[in-house]
């Protein structure tokens, strides 16, 4: 039997039905709504399958994407993929999922030949990966191993400060391939940020009545990333207002290297 991440990087082998066209396939034990993470992943794979590795690589530099209606996990999903742009430097694709006939999920995504330039970052959080001991086996089923920091404050019923530190690696290993480690880190970058703008409000409202979905995700890739290793992901809220809450997050290495940023923004709304 597969274990979770094999059936992760399965789904992430996109079947090609036509010229910028594929169709994609969800877990079998998935029910209620698609997760988010898994369709940005899929968009991604789609576009990066378009862009031609003709003189040099064009690695994934950002992407951008709206969340526009529930996915069924019962629905294959059809990825269209437009060619807006190739230039000597940057590729430019847009990403149309559908289930049904209906968009479900739009997103730009931009490639970039890599090219040296001046460098800065700001510090990684004074924070070290788990140890073994520290990981519960419940951890262990996914296809990521993710484990938050000060776990029993953050879901205590008393209001936090809207940031958290999470600590996440791929259950297992990973193929070298830069398109698939990218794509993987889409997928876990839907992870744990949208509940950073409910922290303030813990205790404040009754949890089943909470609506919450992702509305937008963005990231930023800055480096190369290795998903076996352990990541950093550094977690605040600015702000939450209209029903919605802005999240952000940075991604470093255990080394301290800054390897992606992300935006999402959410729908925290009470009923």
């Amino acid at each position: 039997m597969a274990t979770a991440l094999e059936e992760l990087i399965q789904l992430l082998d996109l079947e090609q039905i036509e010229e910028n066209l594929f169709r994609a396939f969800h877990p079998a034990d998935r029910e209620h709504r698609l997760y988010g993470g898994q369709i940005m992943a899929q968009a991604l794979m789609a576009a990066a399958r378009t862009v031609e590795d003709n003189s040099a690589p064009r690695p994934v530099h950002s992407l951008h994407g709206y969340f526009l209606r529930p996915g069924d996990p019962k629905v294959p999903a059809v990825i269209k993929v437009e060619r807006l742009r190739d230039g000597r430097s940057f590729s430019s694709r847009r990403i149309t999922v559908l289930q049904k006939g209906e968009a479900i999920f739009n997103m730009d995504a931009s490639f970039q030949v890599a090219e040296a330039g001046r460098e800065h970052q700001i510090p990684m959080p004074d924070s070290r990966p788990p140890s073994a001991d520290k990981i519960p086996d419940y951890l262990l089923d996914g296809p990521f191993i993710s484990w938050r920091e000060d776990f029993r404050r953050l879901v205590s019923t008393t209001p936090q400060p809207p940031e958290q530190n999470v600590w996440f690696k791929s259950n297992g290993p990973v193929p070298d391939d830069p398109v698939l480690q990218a794509c993987l880190l889409v997928y876990e970058s839907d992870n744990a940020l949208l509940g950073t703008a409910r922290l303030p409000h813990r205790g404040n409202y009754d949890p089943d009545n909470m609506q919450s979905a992702s509305l937008d995700h963005a990231i930023w890739f800055h480096h190369p990333v290795d998903v076996s290793e352990w990541l950093l992901y550094a977690l605040d809220a600015p702000s939450s207002s209209a029903g919605r809450g802005l999240n952000r997050g940075c991604i470093f290495t255990a080394a301290g290297q800054l390897v992606a940023s992300t935006v999402q923004e959410g729908l925290v709304r009470v009923r």
